[in-house]
């Protein structure tokens, strides 16, 4: 199949630090469009120690959230990242989910006028050297005309690809043709012959998501909306995850994941492309094991495309 090859998810969970860069090697070797990296854990340390084991591969945060250090602290450490990968990095930033919150202890104010804010501080930001390219995270249409407006790009995480067309259109025609302005998204990613099984893992991988006010309503948009009232009604009745998972349909999963044996993996990826997605991020999840095996499943995966 002609396809190019996509981006990777890696984060670097405590005790496999070291495994990570060594599979962000690889992914350079085997050849993938970009290696980007969630809030979990410290994105902006791995993303240091990616510049320094890379040569040549795009990286990026995605995201990097812009309540949990000062600005001018994350503004001075993209532009040092920026130097050392000699001008690979992507500035991924957002406001990240309520839970998060919760768990750093902080208030947060209204998230359209603090990106703004984030972002024009960062670049009012004096004796830090250049700033990278700042990708913002959406999935609504006024953080996608933001994006538009001050951003260089953008950076979607579990979106719609049927509702994908209408995210985008939003988009000046020149912004979406231009190369430099990056439009990416995260993709739950499971390979597995049984599709049943496949979809079931990603399923528990974002009942969290759905439990998250924003994304309900951005699904309820993309036309989820039986969807969305069945986990909202769960939740108000005290329903647990396994009772939330079984409101959420193998039309919206297969609308939001990929999933199943590599065939159909790839097709899907395919329509991802042709949506408009320039930088499909592949999060890999395995029926088989942890983080590594589902890493390496995607490499094998990812073979066929050269």
């Amino acid at each position: 199949m002609s396809l190019e090859i996509p981006a990777i998810s890696l984060a670097a969970m405590p005790g496999r630090r070291n495994q990570i860069l060594e599979f962000a090697k690889e992914s350079e070797e085997r050849g993938f469009s970009g290696i980007f990296m969630p809030s979990l854990g410290d994105n902006m340390g791995l993303a240091v120690a990616v510049a320094c084991v890379t040569k040549s591969i795009p990286i990026g945060t995605s995201i990097c959230p812009i309540y949990f250090r000062s600005t001018l602290d994350l503004a001075q450490a993209a532009a040092f990242i920026h130097e050392v990968s000699s001008g690979r990095f992507l500035f991924g930033v957002g406001v990240a989910h309520s839970n998060s919150h919760e768990r750093h202890g902080i208030e947060v104010g209204k998230p359209l006028s603090d990106v703004r804010k984030f972002v024009e501080e960062c670049r009012a930001a004096k004796r830090i050297g250049e700033l990278p390219p700042i990708i913002l995270a959406t999935l609504r249409r006024k953080m996608i005309a933001l994006a538009s407006e001050v951003g260089n790009g953008m950076v979607f995480a579990n979106g719609s690809r049927s509702h994908m067309g209408a995210s985008l259109g939003i988009l000046p025609e020149s912004q979406r043709r231009n190369p430099k302005f990056f439009i990416g998204d995260m993709i739950p990613t499971c390979i597995y012959e049984d599709v049943k099984v496949a979809a079931e893992i990603n399923r528990k991988t974002l009942i969290n998501y759905a439990l998250l006010p924003n994304y309900r309503n951005y699904w309820r948009e993309a036309g989820y909306e039986d969807e969305m009232n069945g986990v909202e009604e769960q939740i108000s009745n005290g329903g647990g995850s396994a009772e939330i998972g079984k409101c959420l349909s193998d039309r919206w999963l297969s609308d939001v994941t990929l999933f199943g044996p590599p065939s159909r993996i790839l097709e899907g990826l395919e329509e991802w492309y042709s949506m408009g997605i320039k930088t499909p991020i592949l999060v890999p999840s395995s029926a088989q094991g942890n983080q590594i095996t589902a890493i390496k499943e995607l490499f094998e995966l990812c073979a066929r495309l050269k």
